[in-house]
């Protein structure tokens, strides 16, 4: 049995540049892992088949989750006989902007490759990813990462921060094909530079835009509610992450993001609250920042 942990993420910046002839959208987005997984534990067994399991009551064991077809693609493209029994702990929220289901679907195939002895090489496994959808392929390097094209475009990152968050969703479902289409397109071209994050990572009021909070924060008002409040309670920055719900509050502080934690969960009872880091695997600590 392999058992492999996948993080969540969050869009530090998420820029909508252009709507492209095949209906998908270029994007310039800088893109995180933080500090919760799911857990994914698989086992190789003889007969044909995938046998997907999950403890959250919401997901499909089928077709129908994004990791089944991870294991599927595999399978095809590595020309595998064989079944696999996958066990999916969510920890992740759902449909929460987090990126849960792309993340299982890349824990897939890193324990899948990892089972079958490397058989599919790095680029492989990379182009096999987006297959699966846009930002899959961010999943498989769980490192930061500015993403371009339709999001699958990756320039990993090094110098940032891990930054103490916030994080808290409230009890919404956004679709994100209703934010894309509802969208209207301004921007043109990418305004934000990785470079001024670099030079300045601690003057994130200047870099933390999401122009799709244009849809979404229109639509659902608690969540602009949510962003003052972490501002009023000292985040240096707030936004909501991917097509939402999930907002965050970057802190310069663990013990100052810890006691927002507990007051959030005061203030916003019925919203999952999490305090956790950016996963930036460099030593610039936040709490030296």
């Amino acid at each position: 049995m392999v058992e492999v942990n996948v993080p969540a993420k969050i869009n530090l910046w998420l820029e909508v540049i252009a709507k492209r002839a095949d209906g998908y959208h270029e994007l310039s987005t800088l893109m995180l892992p933080v500090g919760i997984c799911d857990t994914l534990a698989l086992e190789a067994w003889e007969g044909d088949g995938i046998h997907l399991d999950c403890d959250h009551p919401g997901i499909p064991v089928n077709e129908g989750n994004l990791a089944w077809r991870a294991a599927a693609a595999f399978f095809h493209a590595a020309g595998v006989a064989g079944g696999v029994r996958i066990q999916i702990t969510k920890r992740i929220p759902v449909a929460a902007g987090l990126g849960g289901g792309s993340a299982d679907a890349a824990g897939v195939l890193l324990a899948l490759n990892r089972i079958y002895g490397s058989i599919l090489t790095g680029h492989c496994l990379a182009a096999l990813a987006r297959t699966l959808g846009a930002d899959v392929p961010f999943f498989l390097y769980q490192r930061p990462a500015l993403a371009t094209g339709v999001g699958e475009q990756l320039n990993l990152v090094e110098g940032i921060p891990d930054y103490p968050l916030v994080l808290v969703k409230p009890p919404l479902e956004v679709s994100t094909r209703w934010v894309y289409q509802s969208l209207k397109l301004t921007r043109g071209a990418s305004r934000i530079r990785l470079r001024t994050l670099l030079a300045r990572p601690w003057r994130l009021h200047e870099l933390m835009e999401n122009d799709l909070e244009s849809v979404t924060l229109a639509e659902y008002p608690v969540l602009g509610q949510i962003k003052r409040w972490l501002i009023e309670k000292g985040a240096i920055g707030a936004l909501m992450s991917g097509s939402g719900p999930t907002v965050f509050g970057v802190f310069r502080r663990s013990s100052e993001a810890e006691q927002v934690g507990v007051q959030a969960e005061d203030r916003w009872p019925l919203c999952w609250v999490a305090v956790v880091r950016a996963k930036t695997c460099t030593k610039l600590r936040a709490d030296q920042g």
